[in-house]
């Protein structure tokens, strides 16, 4: 099973852009913070991690501002001779 669900705001999102397939496609920088429990102790999370969104999910994503806070839901996949992970975007809704 792939799948992640992460609560990040949009702290980067580049010029939409076309595949060579025709889809429109968005590369956006997502920055997560958060609290955790880790071996009994808190632990305070921060991350910055790339993403991805294609067809509509990118035309949709591309419409919010930089610095909102959503929930994000996707799967992880590593990009051809790429040596990081990019969370692939398949749904987004506000975070409550």
């Amino acid at each position: 099973m792939n799948r992640t669900e992460l609560t990040a705001c949009i702290a980067e999102c580049g010029a939409l852009r076309y595949t060579p397939a025709g889809l429109p496609a968005l590369d956006l920088r997502l920055e997560h913070e958060s609290s955790v429990e880790e071996a009994g102790a808190k632990r305070q999370v921060k991350a910055m991690l790339k993403a991805l969104a294609v067809g509509a999910m990118a035309e949709r994503l591309g419409k919010q501002a930089v610095g909102s806070q959503w929930r994000f839901t996707g799967f992880l996949a590593s990009p051809r001779n790429g040596k990081y992970v990019v969370l692939h975007i398949q749904d987004f809704q506000q975070d409550l």
